[in-house]
Parts: C-alpha cells; sequence; structure tokens
C-alpha cells in the first residue's frame, strides 16, 4: 500500500521524536526504524529525513554532534533536548486523540 504524502509528512516529526526518545541515533538507522516499525510500509529517503532533522533542530528539539567511527567514517547523531522530550509528549497526546477518534469514526461508534 502506497501511503499518502501528506499523511506521511505529518507523521514524520512525531516519529522521528518517538525514535529519539529511546536514545541517541543517526539518520540512516532512524529511516531504517521507521521501516521495522511500519513493517515496509514507510519507506522515508534521506530527502525526506534530513530536512524534518533540520527543522527539530532550528527549532530546539533535536540535538546534533558529529562523530568519527573506528572506519574513520563521520556519522551525524541526533538526541533529543529537554524541549524535545516535551514537544514529544505533546505530539504523542494528540496524536493519540487523532487516533481514538479516528478508531470510532470508522467502528461506526460515532453519531451522525
Amino acid at each position: 500500500m502506497k501511503l499518502h504524502k501528506d499523511l506521511v509528512a505529518a507523521s514524520a516529526a512525531p516519529l522521528v521524536l518517538s525514535i529519539l526518545s529511546g536514545g541517541e541515533s543517526y539518520g540512516y538507522r532512524i529511516i531504517q526504524r521507521v521501516r521495522d516499525l511500519s513493517r515496509g510500509e514507510i519507506q522515508w529517503t534521506d530527502g525526506m529525513l534530513y530536512p524534518v532533522l533540520h527543522r527539530l533542530e532550528t527549532q530546539g528539539f533535536v540535538r546534533s554532534r558529529w562523530v568519527t567511527t573506528e572506519a574513520t567514517r563521520k556519522r551525524k547523531y541526533y538526541t533529543l533536548t529537554a524541549a524535545g522530550k516535551r514537544a514529544h509528549g505533546k505530539q504523542k497526546e494528540q496524536w493519540q486523540v487523532v487516533h481514538a477518534t479516528l478508531t470510532k469514526s470508522w467502528s461506526g461508534l460515532c453519531p451522525t
């Protein structure tokens, strides 16, 4: 199934914040984690992820640092800031409301 690009875009920041709430990570690993969590249904590219990470960093939700690995390869690691942890909590609450509302709507529990 191909997800609509608006849905993927709307869920990008909450997904990144959620993944980083589990600890520091780097871009390619975040892309892999999203693919794993979605069982392959969400396929991000570098071109989709890095603007989100940059925006979150500009907003003060994410901090980055360069690390050189044993193979002398540089990799940029991202971690949540205190503001990012608060933003993650708020976005999680908001998405839970949306999820609950959609679930009720689709199961016919919402009166017409």
